[in-house]
């Protein structure tokens, strides 16, 4: 009998510690909702280097911020691609060792039809275009700037570009040493027509591979701090190094900025604007459990005078 009363006892309880369960599960998996949630300003235009606060309103776990500047744009996340961009190029050399006899020189090249793949005969088999006129090279002096070199004829073309440097020896003097060309910083920059800048690369990410065609025992020498040839008295040098591909019309989508999370409260939210002028501020608020989230977006239009 005392065991049958147990029985039902432990029946009793399990029971409740399933429905306890199911409970909580659900308690768990119930999104709060976000229907108060809105933002304020106490006005709608504002001068440069005035605090701009903002109301939040409501009860939320999550807020990104999009303050409608520069890379800053809600509706632009997404982007990956805009077309019309400027592509410009700058970098800085040292011919180092620069005799009256030298005879080696170095050649700028960009490619909108190399494959992409990284081997001697599709580079030879690319057409290279020369564009080492458009550079302003060093001749004895260090850190010499090639200048702003536009590259736009070629973004036109809306294909990958690759470029290429090359180190080319005319005559072997055996008696004196070759010049050791130096490149010291390269910079592709990517600039839309709204003025917002992309790096492409940098002499660190420009993904550089070399190629020797002639005088085997030379060939550049790659870091992340530089380019550097190296120099041959028996052999004549032909010596390439060859970027990665870029999309010249490539772009980092925007992103915002987290202000608020469920960790913390936000009543308001503070900005300062640097530039004059309209501006479409948006902000995400999300709520999210293991199941499901929840989205809501609130936008402002926003003057900002001088």
């Amino acid at each position: 009998m005392v065991t049958t009363k147990l029985y039902k006892m432990n029946k009793l309880l399990i029971a409740s510690v399933i429905l306890f369960s199911l409970a909580s599960c659900q308690k768990t998996y119930e999104l709060a909702p976000q229907d108060d949630f809105s933002i304020e300003l106490e006005k709608t235009s504002y001068k440069v280097g005035e605090p701009v606060k903002f109301i939040v309103n409501g009860k939320t776990e999550n807020i990104v911020f999009w303050s409608g500047e520069a890379g800053r744009k809600y509706e632009f996340r997404k982007r990956t691609v805009v077309e019309g961009n400027a592509i410009s190029l700058n970098f800085k050399t040292f011919a180092q060792f620069l005799t009256p006899v030298d005879q080696s020189v170095i050649k700028l090249y960009v490619s909108t039809n190399f494959s992409g793949i990284y081997d001697a005969a599709n580079v030879r088999a690319a057409n290279w275009e020369e564009i080492t006129d458009k550079a302003v090279l060093s001749s004895g002096v260090d850190q010499t700037p090639s200048g702003n070199i536009s590259l736009n004829s070629f973004a036109e073309r809306n294909k990958n570009m690759a470029l290429a440097l090359v180190y080319k020896t005319t005559v072997i003097k055996p008696e004196t040493q070759q010049n050791r060309w130096v490149i010291r910083s390269f910079d592709l920059k990517s600039t839309n027509q709204a003025g917002e800048e992309t790096v492409l690369a940098t002499m660190a990410t420009a993904g550089w591979t070399a190629f020797n065609f002639s005088g085997p025992a030379t060939n550049w020498s790659i870091t992340s701090a530089q380019l550097l040839t190296v120099r041959n008295s028996t052999d004549l040098d032909d010596d390439w190094v060859v970027t990665k591909q870029f999309n010249p019309n490539s772009i980092l989508p925007d992103v915002g900025e987290p202000i608020k999370n469920i960790s913390q409260n936000l009543t308001d939210y503070t900005r300062v604007y640097t530039k004059a002028g309209v501006y479409k501020v948006s902000f995400v608020a999300t709520n999210a459990n293991l199941k499901e989230s929840v989205t809501v977006v609130k936008e402002l239009e926003l003057t900002i005078t001088q």
